[in-house]
């Protein structure tokens, strides 16, 4: 008989709360030590980061920068086009700020009013020349620098084209800069991926590399902030939370690797475009990396919380970790499939920005869901493939996965 989980008080751990939450289990194996709650009964413990309002050894906004005075800044987005990119773009101009965006001009989107388009390809060094030539930017944001990696561009070409043209720089980076640890939350200082540049984490690492070395030697006012999983409207990672919002829908099977085990940062992206838009201004951020997201979870509370949002119960599977990276399509979202669990500490970003994410992981995802259902994604009959993962969702094929593994589990 399962005893009762027993909660304990927060631990002050690393810069942040963590709430740990202990269910006996005689067989718990999954990697790294930390769990989730599952509806079947199954028992494990989690550590979550509660990330407590601390009072900002800095304001967020100090009086006397750029964004405070006058028209604005004049920002450019490297992107603009898609997800945090046309989140930043947004962002932007709700404050104030007067905005261009450069991107090679093949995607369809809806930009506000008043935002200029630049047209060139990151990957045609003498095409970003001739737009930038003689431009000069208060801010500018990158959230398109992994096209790169294909064709091994040279960050240092860009950084060439900007110094002393720009009064910051902000580099999306990503939380597979870090090395895998299990000791968690992670923070800024913690050891980076040890890959050549033609991972999505070692090309990240790279790039932040290139620009954190370009500050030291010259003072290029760059910056990077590292976000964990963001999801949010227009996502366009879709085997996140459009996968499990349809599987829930219509009453699929979900299969959860390492019995769902798996714990995992997740955040809005509206707070890391606020937070990437408040790096640009504070006067301390040159120089500097940030962790930007939410609350841990793991993917069985991923899905009990998504579940409750939907309104229908979750049909889970739970899969073997032998399986994982074996399987002839994908088959769950490539966070679960993780064999360490990747938590960040955002410790630094509230004590220097006074960074705060305004959506914890349920109201960030029911508000996902009600501009999921208002868009008809509801209805989506193909999977679209994932621009970024190169992954799509095959739910025809995940259906008889499910019975396989069923079948197994059954006693003889």
């Amino acid at each position: 008989m399962q005893s009762p989980p027993r909660e304990m008080h927060p631990i002050a751990r690393g810069g942040c709360a963590l709430r740990v939450v202990i269910h006996l289990c005689p067989d718990f194996a999954a990697p790294g030590g930390s769990g989730g709650r599952a509806d079947d009964g199954r028992a494990e413990y989690s550590v979550v980061p509660v990330h407590p309002r601390r009072k900002a050894r800095e304001p967020p906004h100090d009086p006397t920068l750029r964004e405070e005075s006058g028209p604005g800044m004049k920002t450019l987005v490297l992107g603009g086009s898609q997800f945090v990119g046309l989140h930043t773009v947004r962002e932007l101009v709700a404050r104030g700020h007067e905005v261009a965006v450069l991107n090679r001009g093949r995607t369809e989107t809806h930009l506000p009013p008043g935002v200029e388009r630049l047209v060139a390809d990151r990957r045609d060094a003498q095409s970003m020349r001739t737009a930038l030539e003689g431009k000069e930017w208060d801010a500018v944001f990158d959230v398109s620098g992994f096209v790169m990696v294909a064709v091994g561009s040279n960050m240092s070409d860009l950084i060439d084209m900007l110094d002393g043209r720009v009064g910051a720089y902000v580099y999306t980076s990503s939380i597979m800069a870090y090395a895998p640890s299990g000791v968690f939350p992670w923070h800024e200082s913690f050891p980076t991926v040890d890959e050549g540049p033609n991972t999505y984490g070692g090309f990240k690492k790279a790039t932040e590399a290139a620009l954190l070395e370009r500050h030291g030697r010259t003072g290029f006012p760059a910056s990077v902030v590292r976000p964990a999983a963001i999801y949010g409207p227009d996502n366009n990672i879709y085997d996140m939370e459009m996968a499990t919002f349809l599987r829930l829908l219509r009453g699929l099977p979900i299969i959860l690797p390492h019995d769902g085990l798996v714990t995992g940062s997740y955040g809005h992206v509206d707070d890391l475009c606020r937070a990437m838009v408040d790096m640009a201004t504070h006067p301390k951020a040159a120089g500097e990396v940030f962790n930007i997201t939410a609350e841990g979870v793991t993917a069985n509370e991923y899905v009990s919380v998504l579940s409750e949002i939907v309104g229908k119960p979750a049909d889970r599977v739970y899969m073997p970790s032998r399986y994982v990276g074996k399987l002839e399509k994908p088959a769950y979202s490539h966070l679960f499939g993780s064999f360490h669990h990747g938590v960040l500490s955002i410790g630094k970003a509230q004590d220097l920005l006074g960074f705060q994410p305004e959506y914890d992981f349920r109201r960030g995802h029911a508000q996902t869901f009600e501009w999921f259902m208002s868009a008809g994604l509801d209805s989506t009959v193909e999977a679209p493939a994932d621009p970024l993962w190169f992954a799509s969702y095959d739910f025809e094929y995940e259906a008889r996965l499910a019975a396989t593994l069923r079948a197994e589990q059954e006693p003889e």
